[in-house]
């Protein structure tokens, strides 16, 4: 079964169009990628397929019947339309082939997709194809009418050819026909990569960009403008998420690392795109997490529709009609309220008494975080014509205790309006069986994970099959020297993995001890091997304007790490937690996830005393030597 975005096609659709979308979904390999209606760079095909042995097929979709046709040449179609009247159109055939040639002109740009010398140089190094799909005419309609002197019979589809029910369709047909849709036909030597395919896609759809790492032009001789790296996709799944999320109110619940974010914020991008005159809020609990969003945003925002347009990439797109809050910033400076004031003032909006700025759409994250008092508030705010609230969360992340009823939260019913996403992307395979062992070991929520859409359950996260080193465990005399054993490995990890200083975060528990002034003992130890770095829970004003690629190391508190990652994390003083003066151990157990899930490649945790967290690292440090050793003997 094909991967189709979206996901389901739209209820208008025509029928011909919901048929064939069928069928392509039912009957093409799973490692095709079928689009309906894209919209690239100002044109909108009806179809795009992309597989990896294929290359790329444009399809136009036209339900006419032989009473439609009037006179058809190569070029021009007389037609008679729904309401009787002739009208001359472009021939479907080219204005297939003109979106083919306008796809191609997208992707020619970057020198990954092309031959750079032989026979075919500057040209795609996979084929690329057109046709049109009749879904109301048939094989002998096209003999019986001489269509085929017009249109060439291996760049059309008929209705037998694509409906299931009927006797003659044959799924080799169907795709023979699709791998010979092209004006010069050559098959692949070797099928495209997945980054050929993430560059393709990335390239046609820009919705779907996450990040993309400029360089200066290459010379000219290269006949390239632009030369793209680290191109980072969105995986499918959020794809489809970002784009099918649908009107009114939504939830999407997801593991950590699987994208939650990203799909909040290229939601937003859509929304504001689609809706220029709209007033779209994100709301977050922490400070830090609304910084993130707003540069994430800005930086969507200014990405051009086309990466090779130099004159988009000078302009700076400003944020004109999306706002990121924090929600105690948002209550304090746009509504001009005090927490303590919402039942009375959520009571007043109900009778009518009062006016408060409305928004057309809110977008929360981290909403597992939110009271009650919280989400009765912003649901009031909505526009009652869009209802658009979309609602983020990852239960196993709660660390702060919230009544749980969306119902009566917000009056809004999620029911059969939710997503799961259970892919970890974010991590390597070792940190996230490393954190979810940990958590499942000592959450008292353990009897609730499953897998399922179930309201109130803990999401069990299936990791990608990105490897990694095993996470660190570092034991220590005292907070001196577990701080130089630490500052150590960074410095290493820099010199000699090339790890940059502003890909790694060392997060605390408490800023100090009764026996340790933390994070003077951090900064210190980082001074004294020249690591420069930002301290962005000094206070607020360096939660709101840190900025991640500044070159610098950051320290953070855990609580405030929600919604980062980092190539390289240090979880310090772990014999802090759980923290004595924390009465809630599961806030402790949920707190310790989040920051060892903060990791995408390197984590690292140390300690200098004994917890109850510590002993069990303790112990899983005795296991690693056992097994070790073990290994040795065998060998």
């Amino acid at each position: 079964m094909a991967i189709t975005v979206p996901e389901n096609i739209r209820s208008t659709a025509t029928a011909g169009e919901r048929l064939f979308f069928r069928t392509l979904k039912t009957f093409l390999p799973d490692d095709y990628i079928v689009y309906f209606e894209p919209d690239i760079q100002g044109k909108r095909p009806d179809f795009v397929i992309i597989g990896p042995d294929l290359g790329i097929v444009v399809l136009e979709v036209k339900d006419y019947t032989k009473n439609t046709l009037f006179q058809i040449n190569h070029d021009q179609w007389h037609i008679v339309t729904t309401t009787g009247d002739q009208a001359v159109i472009k021939s479907p055939m080219k204005q297939a082939r003109d979106n083919m040639f306008h796809v191609v002109d997208v992707l020619k740009k970057d020198k990954s997709l092309v031959q750079l010398d032989g026979k075919y140089k500057f040209q795609l190094k996979f084929p690329f194809g057109h046709g049109v799909v009749f879904t109301r005419l048939y094989s002998k309609d096209f003999i019986q009418e001489g269509l085929y002197s017009v249109i060439e019979p291996h760049l059309c589809f008929t209705r037998d050819e694509i409906d299931p029910d009927k006797e003659e369709f044959s799924e080799e047909v169907l795709m023979e026909k699709i791998l010979n849709m092209f004006v010069v036909p050559f098959r692949l030597r070797e099928p495209l990569s997945a980054e050929d395919i993430n560059a393709i896609r990335y390239h046609l759809f820009p919705e779907v960009r996450i990040s993309a790492e400029f360089k200066p032009p290459v010379p000219y001789q290269d006949q390239l403008l632009l030369s793209l790296h680290d191109i980072k996709t969105m995986d499918l799944h959020q794809e489809n998420l970002a784009k099918q999320i649908g009107d009114k109110n939504r939830l999407i619940r997801g593991v950590a690392g699987s994208g939650k974010t990203i799909i909040l914020a290229s939601r937003a991008k859509m929304l504001s795109k689609q809706n220029p005159d709209w007033k779209i809020l994100i709301l977050c609990y922490n400070i830090s997490l609304a910084n993130a969003i707003q540069q994430m945003i800005v930086h969507m925002l200014n990405e051009p529709e086309d990466l090779f347009d130099f004159d988009a990439a000078e302009k700076e797109v400003q944020n004109q009609n999306i706002i990121v809050r924090n929600f105690h910033s948002w209550l304090k400076n746009d509504l001009k309220i005090k927490e303590y004031q919402l039942p009375e003032i959520i009571e007043k909006i109900e009778k009518g008494e009062t006016i408060l700025p409305t928004y057309d759409a809110v977008l929360i994250d981290e909403g597992q975080d939110f009271g009650a008092d919280w989400l009765r508030l912003v649901s009031l705010l909505i526009n009652a014509n869009t209802q658009s609230l979309l609602l983020v969360e990852d239960r196993a992340q709660t660390i702060y205790k919230r009544k749980r009823s969306y119902l009566q939260d917000t009056g809004l019913s999620f029911q059969g309006r939710s997503k799961v996403l259970t892919i970890n992307y974010r991590n390597t395979h070792q940190i996230v069986k490393f954190a979810w062992d940990f958590f499942r070991k000592h959450s008292v929520f353990k009897n609730k994970v499953v897998s399922r859409d179930l309201e109130g359950d803990i999401i069990a996260p299936q990791s990608t099959k990105r490897k990694g080193p095993e996470p660190g465990i570092i034991k220590a005399a005292n907070f001196f020297e577990e701080m130089q054993l630490v500052a150590r490995q960074m410095k290493k990890l820099h010199e000699e993995r090339k790890v940059p200083l502003d890909e790694m975060l060392i997060l605390y528990r408490v800023k100090r001890t009764h026996k340790f002034p933390i994070v003077d003992i951090i900064q210190r130890s980082l001074k004294d091997l020249e690591l420069p770095y930002f301290w962005i829970t000094e206070n607020d004003v360096s939660k709101r304007s840190f900025k991640k690629e500044d070159g610098k190391i950051k320290i953070s508190t855990i609580d405030s790490s929600k919604g980062l990652d980092f190539q390289a994390v240090f979880i310090v003083n772990v014999d802090s937690m759980p923290f004595p003066l924390e009465e809630d151990k599961e806030r402790e157990v949920s707190l310790l996830y989040i920051g060892m899930t903060r990791a995408k490649q390197f984590l690292c945790l140390s300690y200098s005393a004994d917890s109850e967290f510590t002993q069990y690292f303790a112990r899983v440090l005795l296991e690693r030597k056992q097994e070790k050793s073990g290994l040795e003997k065998i060998n």
